[in-house]
């Protein structure tokens, strides 16, 4: 079960990435979560439109992602992200990715909006 930190109706965006990931800046999450289920659709920059699905712990989470790129080609990975509580209340992730469908591995953070 999911601890203090929940995602749920947290909106996060893309801070830094490795070169083979496609999740920039102007790439935007919208979470729900239901016990220690996640759920996200996401788009922006150079994702159309993406869906993330896994399990969160509240520390830690495991999601596997499908997304259609800019150019119309789709995509599948699998991540495992730490999840912190920033001072000021925002949530960030430091995320480890693999593409499964193609090529590419690499290291993202991810971190929520503000409101």
């Amino acid at each position: 079960m999911a601890g203090e930190i929940s995602l749920d109706g947290r909106t996060l965006a893309g801070v830094a990435n490795d070169d083979d990931g496609d999740v920039g800046p102007d790439t935007v999450f919208h979470f729900e979560q239901t016990g220690d289920r996640i759920y996200a659709q996401y788009s922006g920059g150079d994702v159309a439109d993406g869906h993330l699905v896994g399990t969160f712990d509240g520390s830690r989470w495991d999601i596997r992602y499908v997304q259609l790129n800019a150019d119309g080609e789709t995509a599948t990975g699998h991540s495992v992200g730490d999840v912190e509580l920033l001072e000021d209340g925002r949530v960030r992730v430091e995320d480890e990715w693999e593409w499964e469908s193609k090529p590419g591995a690499g290291e993202s953070v991810h971190e929520e909006v503000p409101r």
